[in-house]
């Protein structure tokens, strides 16, 4: 019993891993399904497989959104912090490279 469990967890994660490389791809969320549908998997595992990936990649773009905009306003309030210094230099590159990474950041989060 235990190693028919194993062999379908097995069976699983194979089917989990085939639908990361087609996400990988390219492929859409219905090609996706299909195509785990022709291998053998039934229809909720298929949609439960997808609905998890589809959640990752927001997820991981959800977070590379805020790291866009972390790092774009550290390079922007630098620059301005350094301008305003005094110091002889006009950093306009980090500020306008802050800003716009900062920007993208929240574009993409939106």
């Amino acid at each position: 019993m235990e190693e028919t469990a194993t062999i379908t967890q097995n069976t699983f994660d194979q089917m989990y891993q085939y639908a990361c490389n087609l996400f990988m791809a390219g492929q859409n969320v219905f090609e996706v399904k299909a195509a785990l549908l022709e291998r053998g998997l039934d229809t909720e595992n298929a949609e439960y497989i997808v609905n998890t990936l589809q959640q990752q990649i927001v997820d991981a773009k959800r977070d590379k959104a805020k790291k866009d905009m972390l790092y774009g306003a550290l390079w922007c309030g630098g620059g301005l912090i350094l301008t305003l210094a005094h110091i002889g230099f006009i950093f306009w590159g980090a500020i306008v490279f802050g800003a716009i990474q900062f920007f993208r950041g929240v574009a993409n989060l939106n």
